[in-house]
């Protein structure tokens, strides 16, 4: 596929991605209104945790394909990719032992950091024939709801009490 390619993804991606965003915004309502009802929110916030570290490792996870599958990484960056591609897995582990804040910035802090991974390997030249155009700014939008979704309960039960 190639960079010039479609602006938009196929529809299935889209679904499965965008469908992907549901649990993340229904747990962070259910969170959020749970704590405004004055109700024990702790179940919906560990499945909303959980969640987030489950798809922390699913993305990371695609640095491991895109250097299996890119043709034209140097062995540098295929060495990278691969390293890179657990160290998400690793923190959404991590978010999962820890308190459920920090557990929030862990998973944040992850999305965000490989949001970036995900722009600079694109932006490399040996990469960028064979990214869809649509990948990245994809990939911004999930990240970017999936952070506000994790973050949203916290802000609000701090605003809250």
């Amino acid at each position: 596929m190639s960079s010039t390619g479609a602006q938009t993804p196929p529809r299935v991606v889209a679904w499965l991605g965008y469908g992907g965003l549901l649990p993340f915004i229904s747990l962070s309502l259910a969170t959020v209104g749970a704590n405004f009802l004055g109700a024990d929110a702790r179940w919906f916030n560990v499945a909303l945790l959980s969640y987030g570290a489950a798809i922390l490792s699913f993305v990371g996870a695609l640095h491991w394909g895109f250097a299996m599958t890119l043709r034209d990484l140097s062995d540098s960056q295929r060495t990278a990719a691969f390293v890179w591609s657990i160290v998400p897995a690793l923190v959404a582990w991590l978010a999962l032992l820890a308190a459920p804040v920090i557990a929030v910035v862990l998973l944040v802090a992850g999305f965000a950091i490989h949001y970036g991974r995900d722009a600079r390997l694109a932006a490399a030249a040996a990469v960028a024939a064979d990214l869809p155009a649509w990948y990245l700014p994809m990939r911004l939008r999930l990240t970017c709801v999936a952070c506000l979704s994790l973050i949203a309960p916290a802000v609000l039960k701090a605003l809250l009490h």
